[in-house]
């Protein structure tokens, strides 16, 4: 499904096959700009810094979602963001809390059609023994006036909303060059097109790396039908 709809191969040559169930620092596909101006589609570790890439004494944190509002600024994003290094996140759905029931429910996402969509992002390489690693980040909006994301998230806390990029704009979004252009594809995704459901908590299948941490929903579902 990934080539039908996005028109790219990824090369899972001893790499083996994503999880459907995206975590933090589990590989995941995303689609950027290649060398040779083509759409590329890469396996990248979901968050922009991995755990094992921060420092031995300094606290962790996540970089799953990054703020739109912040990328600048904030020195995990900001040179990514300032290079325009644009990537796609295929998705199927995504997992968000709903209090509406007076405790946390896991709720998944979708588009109203069940179809693939993708979600606006950042990637980054890194040095290592084995050669350049890529991670990825996701951009997020504030949802408090979204029909649909203004449900999830605790009572008082800000919505928040991923960055759904329409279609049609898939490759408008990867050949960006300005940060300021770019901010334009910032924006709420129509409601009406989207739908969502309740969603039990997806068991975690096991990772030969270090499991993510209990607290962290799954972000994304990758099930393209392989």
């Amino acid at each position: 499904m990934l080539e039908a709809v996005m028109g790219v191969i990824i090369d899972l040559h001893d790499t083996g096959f994503w999880q459907d169930n995206t975590f933090k620092d589990y590989a995941a596909p995303i689609v950027r700009r290649g060398a040779d101006g083509a759409r590329e589609g890469i396996l990248a570790g979901y968050g922009m810094v991995p755990q094992v890439r921060i420092p031995n004494g300094v606290k962790k944190f996540d970089t799953m979602n990054a703020r739109s509002e912040t990328l600048a600024e904030r020195r995990s994003f900001s040179r990514a963001w300032k290079q325009q290094q644009l990537c796609l996140v295929p998705v199927i759905s995504f997992d968000e809390p709903c209090y509406e029931t007076g405790k946390a429910e896991w709720w998944s996402i979708a588009m109203a059609d069940k179809a693939m969509f993708a979600v606006a992002g950042l990637w980054r390489e890194w040095d290592g023994n084995a050669g350049p690693e890529t991670s990825f980040t996701q951009l997020t909006i504030n949802a408090d006036d979204h029909p649909l994301m203004k449900r999830f998230h605790k009572p008082g806390d800000e919505k928040r909303s991923l960055v759904i990029v329409p279609r049609s704009e898939w490759d408008d979004w990867l050949d960006c060059k300005n940060p300021d252009y770019a901010r334009t594809f910032l924006r709420h995704y129509p409601a009406e097109l989207m739908t969502s459901w309740p969603s039990p908590r997806t068991p975690r299948a096991t990772k030969p790396k270090a499991a993510p941490a209990a607290d962290v929903p799954p972000a994304v579902n990758l099930d393209f039908g392989f």
